[in-house]
This record gives C-alpha cells, structure tokens and sequence, in this order.
C-alpha cells in the first residue's frame, strides 16, 4: 500500500528538522503508519545510523521498508523502553510522534473511527485489543459515559448524551456508528452536527485505546532514553494531548510545577526548541488533516 494512499505525512520537513539528524544516529518513529516520517529520518542518516519504528495497528506493517538500518516493532509506543530494550538500546538521539489517526484508519468504514460511514462501532488501532467502541456504548454506567465525553470529547452535552444511550441501548445494542448518531440526534444541532459527532467519536476513540494514558506513559520514558542533546519532535492534534506534550517539555510533570532549589532555579529534563509550529495554508488545501495538527520540538537537558 503505497504512502499517498494509507496516510499522508503532516509537517514532514518540519517534525524531521526537529530531530537535527546525525547520519551515525540512533533514532525511533513511535507512529510509523504509512512510514513517511520514517522514509525522511532514513534518507538523512548515513550507513552506520538506525532507525526503530512502533505500529500496533497491523494494517500499517504492509508498508514496512526494506532497508537494513530500519526495524519495524508491532508494539504500541507506551512499550517505547521495553522493546528498545530488547534491541540492546538504552540510548537514542531522537523520537518522532505523529499522534492523529491515519487516513487508512479514518478511510477504511469497517474500522468505525469515521463519521462518513455507518459501520460497527469498532475504533480499535490494535485490532487484538479486547475493548472496543460497542463494548464502551452498551457496557459503560451512565456516570463514566458522561466522564468520557466531557473529558475527552469536551461535549457540554455530555449528561444528556449519557442519558440517551444508556436509556436506548435498553431495547437493543447500540452496534453502529449510525445507531448511535441516530440515538445522540437531539444533541446535534444543525449546524454543529458534524464537530459534535467529531467530538463524540474522539472522546470513544480516546477511551478505547487509552491514548491519554499511552502519551503519559511514553512521555515519561522519553525522559529516561534520550541520551544528552537528543531531540523529541511531537505532532498533536487535539488540545488534550497537546496540552501534555506542552507541560511535559516545560515542567517535565503533568500537573503542579516543579520544586525550586534554594536560589529559585528548577531542574526540568527538557528545553522547548523554537516556537510551536503549524501547517501553512498550502499544507492545509493540500492535506485537510492537517489543520489542526501542532508540532513542538524539545531537547533533552543534563
């Protein structure tokens, strides 16, 4: 499956610079996909260089590169320092993450992460996993729907939305993604339908695969293999993660601030590298995905 067809790269010139590429390097892509990142990284590195990429989903292990220098793990990232590990690498110079979903994901209907399509609600990027979207709409209590879907759909209507499926799935399983737009439709406003759905299916894409939970856990671990100098170069695309990823590189903790020593200095593990950067307008027309991506670059201090 060629690149163009299963994800187009987002920022590719941009998140690659970030990782300020030495040829002899040792570098990790934690969301391979269609493997655009990873093509770049490989183009810039020289012949004693290495680069290990992360895919759970086994749909993007078709477009696996044949290179000697490149090592496709079928792992999720949350297992970043595990399987490095296993490789006999405790140090890296740096890691790329592109945490959207693909396009694949979005553009195959039976995987239910689309709107545009009325499919099983399914949403799972490692389709072993045992939890799905159906299991999370017709088995969750009504006080962790509503929790879901204000957290991580940061839907206002998050209480009736709760209410309304757990009273419908009474009658029958909600088991498509059109039952459940069919049960949440009092919700919709007309004009704000298809960001409201957006936002449901995120708030379920999210609780499925526990992506709040991987980027903490992954972001903890960059800290620990990064060796001195070496560049994390993170794209996000939603203000939850994006939040994370901001704080994570400023404090090196996900909430409260670090302590100060006596002078009022505080030990942090990273600096931030130049601004936040976003697609142009051309990227945009080109790939409409990409609107809401935003890249940050951080360095690995002492």
């Amino acid at each position: 499956m060629s690149e163009e067809v299963y994800h187009i790269p987002v920022l590719l010139k941009e998140t690659v610079d970030g990782l300020n590429i030495q040829p002899d390097g040792v570098y990790v892509d934690v969301t391979f996909g269609g493997g655009g990142h990873s093509r770049e990284i490989l183009s810039r590195l020289g012949a004693g260089g290495k680069l290990f990429a992360f895919d759970q989903d086994k749909d993007a292990h078709e477009n696996a590169l044949d290179d000697p220098r490149f090592q496709l793990l079928p792992y999720n990232f949350r297992f970043l320092k595990r399987y490095l590990r296993f490789y006999n690498v405790k140090k890296v110079d740096g890691i790329l993450g592109d945490f959207g979903v693909s396009s694949h994901q979005f553009d195959v209907a039976e995987r239910g992460f689309s709107t545009r399509f009325d499919a099983d609600l399914d949403m799972r990027m490692d389709q072993s996993a045992v939890l799905s979207a159906k299991e999370v709409v017709n088995t969750y209590e009504e006080i962790d729907l509503r929790r879901m879907l204000s957290q991580y759909g940061e839907l206002r209507s998050a209480p009736k939305m709760a209410r309304l499926i757990v009273a419908a799935r009474v009658d029958a399983p909600i088991e498509t993604t059109g039952r459940l737009k069919e049960v949440i439709a009092p919700c919709l406003e007309r004009r704000k339908e298809h960001k409201i759905l957006a936002q449901v299916y995120q708030a379920i894409r999210i609780e499925v695969n526990q992506e709040i939970q991987v980027l903490k856990e992954f972001l903890e671990q960059t800290e620990e293999v990064l060796e001195e100098g070496g560049r994390l170069s993170l794209i996000s695309y939603h203000s939850l993660e994006d939040r994370l990823v901001k704080r994570y590189i400023r404090n090196g903790m996900f909430e409260g601030e670090p302590e100060k020593d006596m002078f009022g200095n505080v030990e942090v593990p990273f600096k931030k590298v130049g601004g936040l950067v976003i697609p142009d307008e051309e990227e945009i027309i080109r790939n409409s995905r990409a609107r809401s991506a935003k890249l940050r670059v951080a360095e690995r201090l002492k």
